[in-house]
């Protein structure tokens, strides 16, 4: 049976796997995502690797989603933003140090092609795919195939309060806390705002329907721009899911709106989709 190793590259964590071709994930490993050096950025994917403790002859190809810009025929990383590090040659890195070819995309690209293409929002022609996390992510899938007109929709430009600013940086994890910030309360994390939204804090409820309404305005640019069939929804924000999400659909009742179906298993298992299409393109 063929097998991959799969990167889900985020901006806080890096989750590696051995997953064979029905898409069983056989050996995993999750690290901190190494920031601000490209050195050492690259030192912890060969750590990573090694630590995984695998035959490395059993392993066709490396699959990865990154949260950046990329040039999928080389695997070179132009820029992470939310990882402070740019002009990463990750492709080479990896050829060189395990003679292994690299099959790489954006993050939430890959993530939407698991959820297009593995599981029960395989049923569904047109499928959007977000992430709630350390930033803010969407792709497109059309009957199995990767749009790739739609790669950092969270940078779209976003009104609020007078100010031009983005998406992501009102309705991400990190960017919740700006979103806090800007209406004069402190919180160091999404967790501890969620915390404070459980106790009925008042200020963090007004916060809280003003980042509700960011997040459907966002899904109501989705749904006007892209007409998707389903919208999937993953992140770590989405730890407290049972706290915002039905709230969340309920404003935009006209949406499909679910649960990824892969949780945070959706990078890991869309690297090894796109690493076996690839495989078959190259046979």
């Amino acid at each position: 049976m063929k097998k991959v190793l799969s990167f889900d590259i985020g901006g806080t964590n890096t989750r590696l796997a051995l997953v064979n071709e029905n898409f069983e994930i056989e050996k995993e490993l999750v690290y901190p995502t190494v920031r601000d050096s490209k050195e050492a950025f690259l030192a912890n994917i060969k750590k990573i690797i090694c630590d995984l403790d695998i035959n490395m002859d059993e392993v066709s190809a490396i699959g990865a989603g990154v949260p950046g810009v990329v040039n999928r025929e080389t695997g070179y990383i132009y820029d992470l933003p939310n990882v402070h590090i740019k002009d990463i040659p990750f492709g080479d890195f990896i050829k060189d140090e395990f003679n292994k070819k690299v099959y790489l995309r954006n993050d939430a690209e890959v993530a939407c092609l698991a959820e297009a293409s593995v599981g029960t929002h395989k049923k569904y022609s047109r499928v959007f795919f977000i992430t709630i996390s350390t930033g803010l992510g969407g792709a497109l899938v059309v009957d199995g195939v990767n749009q790739d007109y739609i790669t950092e929709i969270g940078h779209t430009a976003y009104k609020y309060q007078g100010k031009m600013m983005e998406y992501e940086g009102l309705a991400s994890g990190t960017g919740l806390v700006k979103l806090c910030e800007l209406n004069g309360l402190k919180v160091n994390s999404s967790r501890e705002f969620f915390n404070l939204v459980s106790s009925e804090d008042e200020k963090a409820l007004y916060v809280y329907k003003q980042w509700l309404s960011i997040l459907s305005d966002f899904i109501s640019m989705i749904e006007d721009s892209y007409s998707p069939d389903v919208i999937c929804v993953t992140g770590g924000v989405m730890k407290a899911k049972d706290i915002f999400f039905k709230d969340l659909c309920d404003l935009n009742p006209l949406s499909n709106i679910v649960v990824c179906y892969h949780s945070e298993h959706a990078g890991i298992i869309g690297a090894a989709v796109y690493a076996f299409k690839m495989l078959d393109f190259h046979k």
